[in-house]
């Protein structure tokens, strides 16, 4: 079985894309979903991006009661903010000083999509699940981030009824920043782990 390639070739489907084409046409040949219901789901997922994830983040670093809540619970936080988190426990690990967390899906691609949208290639990688929980520090050196000597570094393992979510430091020199302005400094990379928000100081030419 072959896809279609982004310059017109075909190519094989990947085990994990064989296994999903495979499941889907059987369930609606069992009549146990439609076709265009799987569609529908899997346009409202290609809708969703890091924004959702980024309003979070940006409301834990205004609101000390909501921040709290994120931390014990993050699952009943996101529906505070009206976002679904459907049978899943959602957990939320906060960045300091000392710790430096990472997230990582070792078995197959566990991601919290509801927040971040559609996992990216590499978080699906076997090269990113294997090493990152080997040598995690070398590997996100590999993504331009040095995370210092004296800092720890958490790597968080997801499975498939918990999801886990970055919440970073919150950058110097935003202070009196609203939400929304804090939320446009937060990439999904910073809510894996693979990457810190940039202070606004730092991206000046």
């Amino acid at each position: 079985m072959t896809e279609r390639g982004d310059i017109g070739n075909y190519q094989p489907l990947t085990y994990f894309q064989l296994m999903e084409v495979s499941l889907r046409e059987l369930l609606v040949e069992k009549g146990v979903v439609s076709e265009q219901a799987v569609n529908d789901a899997v346009e409202d997922m290609r809708r969703r991006g890091p924004e959702t994830g980024a309003r979070v983040v940006a409301k834990a670093w205004v609101d000390a009661d909501f921040k709290r809540l994120l931390l014990d619970n993050g699952t009943r936080a996101c529906e505070a903010m009206g976002i679904d988190v459907p049978a899943l426990k959602l957990v939320v690990v906060e960045n300091t000083p000392q710790v430096h967390n990472v997230i990582v899906c070792t078995l197959c691609s566990c991601y919290p999509r509801m927040l971040l949208g559609i996992p990216p290639d590499w978080y699906k990688s076997r090269n990113y699940r294997s090493r990152v929980v080997r040598e995690p520090r070398s590997v996100l050196a590999e993504f331009g981030l040095r995370v210092a000597d004296d800092v720890a570094i958490r790597v968080h393992d997801s499975t498939a009824d918990m999801r886990y979510l970055v919440l970073p430091m919150r950058p110097a020199g935003t202070e009196g920043w609203d939400e929304a302005r804090l939320a446009s400094v937060v990439t999904r990379d910073c809510m894996i782990g693979v990457a810190v928000p940039r202070s606004p100081r730092s991206t000046k030419p």
